[in-house]
């Protein structure tokens, strides 16, 4: 594939709110071709809502944690839990969907990852230890896609937009979240993501004579809408981190 301009989405994670304005400001930029790196459908959102406008498109996908989670069906969900909710939502095509997500792609100057190369779970330009959620060194980076390298990685996973050029000129964009701003996890160790306000978020990359650029881009939505919908899901934590861009 040759292109000259992308847009790269990440993490919508079931918030069809977020995504529609979204792909409405990429339609507005004339933007033919978008890139989505994963965990696109989990959460006590419009996971249904939000299968379709993504399967409406014809855009290079790479599979996320989550997507994996949903679509691995012999690992029994808990009643009342939104992994449940969000499998009963969609339709088999959309489960099909799903399971046919590969790991990597190669797309011309471009390999996507939702984490790394090598794994769906790992944070690329962040790492977490004991103290929490910090930069990773640039030499981690590398060495984390040394067995895959392009002249373009394109990870997501970790929610906050980024972007690192390594010593041989290899590019490394995070575009952030589109779809959830702010996370706990304890994996592998307790920490927080938080991007500080509720804003949908994508990033342009656009090839001229010196190279490619990235246009980090965060949008307006209702996240008003978005949060009272996890609440009434039962997902208070969904709610407060949706409105707010924020874990407390």
């Amino acid at each position: 594939m040759t292109v000259e301009k992308v847009a790269v989405i990440s993490d919508v994670h079931g918030n069809r709110w977020a995504l529609e304005v979204v792909l409405g400001d990429i339609e507005r930029r004339d933007i033919a071709v978008i890139f989505n790196l994963g965990d696109c459908l989990y959460g006590p959102l419009d996971p249904a809502g939000t299968a379709e406008l993504l399967l409406a498109r014809v855009m290079p996908t790479v599979r996320g944690n989550e997507d994996r989670i949903i679509a691995d069906l012999g690992d029994e969900a808990e009643p009342g839990s939104t992994l449940r909710f969000v499998r009963e939502q969609l339709a088999p095509a959309q489960l099909d969907f799903l399971l046919s997500l590969p790991l990597i792609r190669k797309e011309g100057d471009f390999l996507l990852c939702h984490g790394t190369p090598a794994s769906d779970e790992e944070y690329l330009l962040r790492e977490v230890t004991e103290a929490g959620l910090g930069i990773r060194a640039r030499e981690a980076v590398a060495g984390r896609i040394a067995g895959a390298r392009s002249r373009i990685v394109l990870c997501g996973h970790d929610h906050l937009p980024g972007r690192l050029v390594l010593d041989d000129g290899c590019l490394v964009v995070n575009p952030g979240s589109v779809g959830l701003p702010a996370y706990t996890d304890d994996v592998p160790y307790p920490h927080e993501v938080e991007n500080g306000s509720p804003h949908a978020r994508y990033c342009v990359m656009e090839k001229d004579e010196s190279g490619w650029g990235v246009e980090s881009i965060q949008l307006d939505y209702d996240w008003r809408a978005a949060a009272e919908t996890a609440r009434r899901r039962g997902r208070p934590d969904w709610a407060h981190w949706l409105a707010t861009g924020r874990t407390a």
